[in-house]
């Protein structure tokens, strides 16, 4: 009993120790610090941070490298997907970040290949919220949140309400997402390829309010490039169409029983007369 009670007590000490807190001197102890204290990574994308001190680099490119998939699955929406291009079979960006490819982006990419709709607006907009208005502005005059509240900023953001931003192509805009241009870091990793075009019809319609144009689902009076979507049609669904279906067919038999019944009516009037 008198070693029992001392184990006991040796336990609760020991257990003490082993979850200090901090404070003054002392970091403190944490018991298995590794499950409070996750490696931050993101999968298929590698962003080592010269200041990790877990592992080496190649350590990091192990953990951050695409795996194999799971046999028999299906990537979804592979053709948006911002992942490692060759593992889900989308076709790569073939303008390098260069003069040379910037200046073939903003001439060989002209049209924006997703119709103007009031939903890719509303999309765009939102977006465009997350990540350009803190620098564009909200109006995209260049007048964001880091320029306005006097805090040092090298250079000054692009005003696309200015007539060189007016008159350039989808490419300019589209290149500059892409592989991003001065300060500006590129946004392929966080916008998808819808995504990216949605933000360009933005802020395009931003260009038009400002000069006093119409830029919608159903007119464009800024360009003559991006076209407007128009009336969009629902696309009726199997179940839908064979609700439809049961509909019509109970119509048709309403009226056949109406058609009867007067039928009986006349005869009923014959019969009176």
């Amino acid at each position: 009993m008198k070693y029992t009670s001392i184990y006991i007590v040796l336990l609760v000490f020991l257990g003490m120790q082993s979850c200090q807190q901090p404070g003054g001197d002392s970091p403190g102890s944490e018991f298995m610090p590794d499950m409070g204290h996750s490696i931050a990574y993101e999968a298929n994308y590698y962003n080592y941070y010269y200041n990790n001190t877990w592992g080496s680099e190649d350590e990091y490119y192990e953990y951050a490298r695409p795996k194999l998939p799971v046999a028999g699955t299906v990537p979804r929406n592979s053709a948006s997907s911002i992942s490692i291009p060759s593992a889900v079979n989308v076709s790569a960006y073939d303008y390098p970040d260069t003069e040379d490819g910037r200046t073939r982006a903003m001439t060989e990419i002209i049209d924006n290949p997703y119709d103007i709709t009031d939903d890719g607006l509303a999309r765009g907009k939102e977006l465009y919220g997350y990540y350009c208005a803190i620098c564009h502005g909200d109006k995209g005059d260049g007048n964001g949140y880091l320029i306005r509240d006097g805090s040092p900023y090298p250079v000054q953001p692009a005003n696309f309400l200015n007539e060189e931003f007016l008159a350039a192509s989808n490419g300019r805009y589209y290149h500059s997402i892409m592989v991003g241009r001065n300060l500006m870091g590129a946004y392929k990793d966080k916008l998808n390829t819808e995504e990216r075009w949605q933000v360009i019809h933005y802020i395009r319609s931003l260009q038009a309010k400002e000069q006093k144009l119409e830029y919608n689902q159903f007119v464009n009076t800024l360009n003559e490039i991006d076209r407007p979507a128009g009336e969009i049609v629902a696309e009726v669904t199997d179940e839908e169409h064979h609700d439809d279906h049961d509909a019509d067919a109970h119509g048709h038999d309403d009226h056949s029983e109406g058609e009867d019944h007067h039928g009986d009516d006349d005869h009923d009037h014959n019969e009176t007369h």
